[in-house]
């Protein structure tokens, strides 16, 4: 196996941010910042200077990976990152740690091993999990290979002698964003959950793991797919801690989740491809069953999630920033709008975040390498709970990742689960176990 190189046609020097892309700097903060995680659990202990070794192979063929972000007088970009690295670490007990551009050798990745696993982070400006998926299923690939394991290029295992296509490093939202119709934004502010809020950077997780046929069989059961069920459930258990709280006036409960675009618009884009749709119960309209939660959420799913509203969607977040007296504006003074209507506006919009990555596929030749995948959404902005979930043959895992003391909500969702059938082995860094 020969190690990769990009022609000079090919490899570009840099590259402008993604729609999606833009915002996430912005919100960078000292204790906070927009990384996620995705993590394979392997059926060995992996050897981090086999580890190491595949990185460097992969990484040409990753060139939006391998970037560091620069400030221009009105924009951000990625710059081609040519210092080495980046380097695999021993993984550390707080994941997701806010992202400074300024260290390790300025990449936006991190790559991470301990006993049995291999970890990526990311930092969202260059992918979303769809396309992190790639990167980290080919890094396997290459690296059993290196232990003398035959792996094809097939299941997202991309063939790291090829240089990149050119689809792989586009900005998606640009080609499709044609809408005729711009939707409106909600101003409607959502349940904030009340909770102690943790130490400077103390990441809450607690990870339930069951199985995906179960979990299948109960959705069906109830007429709804898996995501619809799992938003549901979510929502529920949000509605009971809200009633704990003794509110007088109950607010909606609004889940963020963010939907991948190449579900239905075709494009083979590493980058960020999503937009997000907001689930929601009102209930100051009267008292919900499960029942009723799941009949909502099933419907408000099936009546958004087409190319015709999330085209429409997009396009209104591209007019945005394609528009010229904005394009014109200081990068400075676009950073001070951006973030003080994020965090007057659009962080009240919603109660929680959802996100779920759905089933993973690999090749028939390197599943009896890897037992299972978790991923994980990092810090939120503001203190309350995200759920991120994510499945590999019969095995699924939800991830919440906080930074509360309180676990009531968690604890209200499994506890449901509990009630539907669902086994749950619920594990987490916390002191203190569910109950």
């Amino acid at each position: 196996m020969k190690l990769n190189t990009l022609s000079n046609t090919t490899k570009k020097t840099w590259y402008k941010l993604d729609l999606s892309a833009n915002v996430y700097p912005t919100l960078q903060r000292k204790n906070f910042s927009s990384v996620y995680r995705i993590t394979a659990v392997m059926k060995e202990t992996v050897d981090p200077s086999t580890l190491q070794k595949a990185v460097l192979m992969i990484k040409p063929r990753f060139p939006t990976f391998c970037t560091t972000i620069r400030k221009g007088f009105f924009w951000r970009y990625l710059e081609y990152n040519k210092r080495p690295g980046p380097y695999v670490m021993p993984d550390i007990s707080n994941p997701c740690m806010p992202m400074n551009f300024k260290l390790n050798q300025r990449y936006l990745i991190r790559i991470y091993y301990y006993q049995n696993q291999i970890s990526l982070e990311v930092f969202h400006s260059l992918s979303d999990g769809g396309g992190a998926t790639y990167f980290l299923k080919t890094l396997i690939a290459v690296y059993l290979r290196l232990k003398g394991h035959n792996i094809p290029n097939t299941h997202g295992v991309l063939d790291i002698e090829e240089e990149p296509d050119p689809e792989e490093l586009e900005d998606a939202y640009l080609r499709y964003a044609n809408s005729k119709v711009h939707t409106p934004r909600s101003q409607t502010k959502a349940y904030r959950v009340r909770g102690t809020k943790e130490p400077f950077y103390t990441l809450n997780i607690i990870c339930g793991s069951l199985s995906t046929k179960k979990a299948l069989e109960v959705a069906k059961s109830y007429k709804v797919s898996l995501t619809e069920y799992f938003n549901s459930v979510l929502i529920y258990a949000l509605i009971q801690k809200q009633k704990d709280e003794g509110r007088r006036k109950l607010k909606p409960v609004k889940i963020a989740m963010p939907v991948s675009l190449r579900r239905f618009f075709p494009s083979k884009t590493l980058r960020n491809f999503i937009t997000m749709i907001y689930p929601s119960i009102n209930p100051q309209l009267g008292e919900y069953s499960f029942e009723e939660i799941l009949t909502q959420i099933h419907y408000y799913m099936r009546y958004y999630l087409n190319d015709k509203f999330l085209n429409a969607d997009i396009t209104t977040n591209s007019a945005t920033q394609q528009n010229p007296v904005i394009r014109a504006i200081p990068l400075f003074i676009k950073d001070l709008v951006v973030r003080s209507f994020y965090v007057r506006v659009q962080d009240k919009q919603s109660t929680a975040g959802l996100t779920n990555l759905g089933a993973v596929s690999v090749p028939e030749e390197m599943a009896p390498f890897v037992s299972c995948f978790h991923v994980l959404m990092g810090q939120p902005f503001s203190p309350r709970t995200n759920c991120a979930i994510i499945s590999y043959q019969d095995c699924l895992t939800i991830n919440f990742a906080s930074s509360i003391v309180e676990s009531d909500v968690e604890m209200y969702f499994f506890r449901k689960l509990i009630q539907d059938g669902i086994h749950v082995t619920i594990q987490s860094n916390r002191e203190e176990e569910l109950k």
